[in-house]
């Protein structure tokens, strides 16, 4: 079978045992740097990913994707869902009517953005009919002031369902103040928990109850919100839309109330990966090392080659490839490691507990109680493609410095 020069001698030189046992455990200690380089740069991704997801989920499946307010209170809201949910990116409509207040229990304050919401419209927009630990959204009825608070909130009040709240929003006046605080009583209905810091910084009424709190009409609302099958596209729809309504609309999304958080776990998921990338970097300073160590050790071997008609290229093809194996079989185990570990973490994390007795992550302290993973193909591609670009350019120096050798000069003394 034929085989080209340089590969044959290439591969012979990895698989050889040389007399130099320390190169020799150079070269594996090089292998496995790169391994375990690739190794943790996939399931640290693979686990930020999870989390990423998590939160993606969590926190976007109980904010709007988009909304469509109105200058002016909607009287006809069902309108303006009929004419939103002709789009076909949108899949889901619900009235909302969002205001700005103070929760006061007991001398005790706390800030909350309220959610006039609709029953039985809710569930078509939001999670939080899933995610209720007390309670249901259905006892959200017009008229009764009920109100669904997060799980940090009521434990934070030391409140549950039955206890009385009192919700304070400001209302203009035409007074010297400008603002008057205007306070309400609310019973707790339900309490939900999803996981995130929404648990203490929202809470939800009846639609028409936010209605009376500003004063309009019952079936008044401020606008509507928008589920979309794509949530990315959620600033161009709401453009397109509200265009479309006309002038009395203003569009509102996502981006502008948690962009800011997604892009910093973004960013941080970048720096992370450039930080693990020095371990595969490390890995591949040992390749050079190494072949630098065996160009030195086989110097007379490179002058008889020469002299049997071997030409510069060939020898520097020679330990560009024993370097290449070295790097692609790191490369090729660090790989296969890591995805069977990303796609089994969770399962042996929740193990390692039950062993110990004990939750590492525990829901009082995290917003997640188990370590997600969300394996990309991406991911791996791009990970396995570095290792394997630095483990080639590693090849480059020691190759060509094998190449440059004289024969003459190294067989003198032989």
């Amino acid at each position: 079978m034929f085989r080209p020069l340089a590969i044959y001698i290439g591969l012979r030189y990895t698989r050889a045992k040389r007399r130099n046992q320390f190169i020799s455990f150079i070269s594996l200690t090089s292998m496995i740097g790169l391994s375990l380089g690739v190794l943790a740069m996939i399931l640290v991704l693979s686990v930020m990913n999870g989390f990423q997801k998590e939160m993606s989920s969590r926190i976007l499946g109980m904010v709007p994707h988009a909304s469509l307010n109105g200058v002016q209170p909607l009287d006809d809201w069902r309108a303006v869902a009929a004419t939103a949910a002709q789009h076909p990116q949108v899949i889901g409509v619900a009235p909302l009517t969002q205001l700005d207040g103070m929760l006061s229990f007991r001398g005790m304050m706390q800030p909350v953005q309220i959610d006039g919401v609709l029953p039985a419209e809710e569930a078509k927009v939001s999670i939080v009919a899933r995610h209720l630990v007390r309670g249901k959204l259905e006892n959200l009825v017009a008229g009764e002031q009920g109100i669904v608070i997060g799980d940090l909130t009521a434990r934070r009040f030391r409140v549950s369902v039955g206890d009385n709240l009192t919700l304070i929003v400001p209302e203009a006046s035409t007074g010297a103040a400008g603002i008057t605080p205007r306070l309400q009583r609310f019973t707790v209905v339900g309490i939900f928990k999803v996981g995130a810091e929404l648990d203490g910084s929202l809470a939800m009424i009846h639609v028409a109850d936010a209605a009376s709190l500003q004063r309009w009409q019952p079936e008044q609302v401020r606008g509507v919100r928008l589920q979309l099958r794509d949530l990315y596209q959620a600033p161009q729809v709401s453009q397109q839309l509200a265009a479309q309504l006309g002038l009395g609309f203003k569009a509102d999304d996502w981006t502008h109330t948690q962009g800011g958080l997604f892009s910093a776990m973004k960013m941080e998921k970048t720096m992370i990966g450039l930080l693990l990338l020095l371990i595969i970097a490390v890995a591949a300073f040992n390749i050079i090392a190494t072949l630098i160590m065996v160009v030195t050790d086989k110097r007379t071997d490179i002058a008889i080659l020469r002299t049997l008609g071997a030409t510069p290229r060939q020898i520097m093809a020679v330990f560009m490839v024993q370097g290449s194996v070295i790097g692609v079989i790191g490369t090729l185990i660090g790989g296969v490691l890591g995805v069977i570990g990303a796609l089994n973490i969770s399962q042996w994390v929740l193990k390692f507990e039950q062993l110990l007795g004990s939750h590492v992550f525990t829901s009082d302290a995290y917003y997640v109680s188990s370590l997600p993973s969300d394996l990309q193909t991406g991911d791996v591609l791009l990970i396995c493609s570095a290792a394997l670009l630095m483990s080639f350019l590693a090849t480059l120096y020691p190759a060509l410095r094998a190449s440059r050798t004289q024969p003459a000069e190294a067989l003198r003394y032989e």
